[in-house]
C-alpha cells in the first residue's frame, strides 16, 4: 500500500492541512479524514510544522510492551488514561519542566489518530476507524506519577505531549521500528509487532467507554526502559515510515 504523509502547518498566521511531498507542501482544505482537495502549494522551507492534529481527546496506554514490565504480570486489558489537549506540542518544540518536576522521562510511542466516530467498535472493525499513525513522546513526570492521587500534572503538563512530523496513511501499525534516541544514544528500540494490545484491541476498548472523534490520538505505549532528561538533552523519537520526533528540553521559565 501507498504511503501518504500529512502535515499540519502555519505560515502567515494561518494554520493549514497539508499533504507532504518532497520538498513541497500540498494545501488542503481541510483535515486529511475529511477528504479535502487541494488550493495550491507551499514550498516546505517556507513553512512552520506544528503537531499533525489539534486532538480534542488524547488517550495513553500504559505497559503495553513485554520489556516494559519488568516483574509486573502482564495485563488482562489496556491500561488506559488520559493526557490533557494542552499538552501537546510539535517538532521542534520545546519540552518544558513545570515548576517542581525533577523526574522526568521521556517515552517514545506510535500514536494512531482516529479518522471515523469510533463508538463500541469491535477490534474486527476497529482499524476501520484509524486514520494514519505518528510518533509521540508520552512525558513522564515519575515522582508525581508515583505520589499524586491522579496523573493530571505528571502525564498531561504542558509540553509532555510532542507528536509528529507528519502523520502517515498506508502503514502497518502492526509492524513498524520504533526507537528512541538521547543526544543520539539509543535509549529504547522495539517494533510495535511486540505490542501486547494491538492497535485494533486499544480503539475497540476505548471505544466502549468514550466516542473517539476524527483527530483524537492514542499513544499506544513505550518499550524498555525509559530514560531521564535534564535540560539541554535533545530527544528524538523515530517511528519508521514516519520520520523523527525532535525536541529540545528546558527548564521552566
Amino acid at each position: 500500500m501507498t504511503s501518504t504523509r500529512f502535515v499540519r502547518y502555519e505560515l502567515g498566521g494561518a494554520v493549514r492541512y497539508g499533504v507532504l511531498e518532497g520538498d513541497v507542501v500540498w494545501r488542503l482544505s481541510g483535515p486529511p479524514w475529511e477528504r479535502p482537495g487541494r488550493e495550491g502549494s507551499d514550498p516546505l522551507a517556507s513553512v512552520h510544522i506544528l503537531a499533525p492534529c489539534a486532538p480534542g481527546k488524547v488517550l495513553a496506554v500504559g505497559l503495553n510492551y513485554r520489556s516494559h514490565l519488568g516483574d509486573r504480570p502482564a495485563p488482562s486489558e489496556p491500561g488506559m488514561f488520559a493526557k490533557l489537549p494542552t499538552s501537546i506540542i510539535g517538532p521542534g518544540e520545546d519540552i518544558v519542566f513545570p515548576p517542581g518536576a525533577g523526574e522526568v522521562h521521556a517515552e517514545g510511542e506510535m500514536v494512531v489518530v482516529i479518522g471515523r466516530t469510533a463508538r463500541r467498535v469491535s477490534p474486527e472493525r476497529a482499524g476501520e476507524h484509524v486514520f494514519g499513525v505518528t510518533a509521540g513522546n508520552d512525558v513522564s513526570e515519575r515522582r508525581w506519577q508515583r505520589d499524586d492521587l491522579q496523573w493530571f500534572r505528571a502525564k498531561g503538563a504542558d509540553t509532555f505531549g510532542p507528536l509528529g512530523p507528519a502523520l502517515v496513511t498506508g502503514l502497518d501499525p502492526g509492524d513498524l521500528g520504533l526507537t528512541t534516541r538521547l543526544d543520539g544514544r539509543v535509549v529504547q528500540s522495539a517494533r510495535t509487532g511486540d505490542l501486547i494490545f494491538p492497535v485494533e484491541e486499544i480503539v475497540s476498548w476505548a471505544s466502549r467507554y468514550v466516542t473517539l472523534e476524527p483527530g483524537d490520538v492514542i499513544y499506544t505505549g513505550t518499550p524498555g526502559r525509559t530514560a531521564a532528561l535534564t535540560p539541554g538533552d535533545r530527544v528524538e523519537v523515530e517511528l519508521e515510515g514516519v520520520g523523527v520526533l525532535e525536541n529540545r528540553v528546558r527548564s521552566s521559565d
